[in-house]
């Protein structure tokens, strides 16, 4: 039988990320599975990431537990977020989740999207 390696999560979350998931699932009203993360299409650099309470978890989601909750990545989304961290930022003017994604290679100026180029299968670090 050949042995599974190990291989890291794809993204973690910051202290203050996990909090405010922990937040939004608690007062979701309803059971949910997890906050589900992927990214689309769109914006000026091409890209943005999306975030949704998801009430069930979706045979191919990449499934990343850390520091207390649950998140649920689009197994399209993969690629794009591996080595990603995601933080939650409160200034005077917004509250916002951030990501520190290796991947990104540019942003736009009003930083709604982002150019991500994904990770090679094919890299030796990737999946270790």
């Amino acid at each position: 039988m050949a042995s599974r390696l190990l291989r890291r999560q794809v993204m973690t979350l910051t202290d203050a990320a996990a909090a405010r998931v922990r937040e939004l699932t608690e007062a979701a009203g309803k059971p949910v599975a997890g906050l589900r993360v992927g990214v689309r299409n769109g914006g000026c650099a091409g890209m943005a990431y999306t975030m949704e309470l998801a009430e069930a978890v979706s045979p191919l989601d990449e499934i990343v537990e850390d520091k207390g909750v649950r998140l649920l990545v689009d197994p399209k989304a993969v690629l794009f977020l591996l080595g990603a961290e995601m933080d939650f930022k409160v200034d005077r003017l917004t509250a916002t989740f951030a990501f520190s994604n290796p991947n990104e290679t540019s942003a736009c100026g009003c930083g709604e999207s982002v150019a991500i180029t994904p990770v090679s299968p094919e890299q030796p670090d990737a999946m270790a």
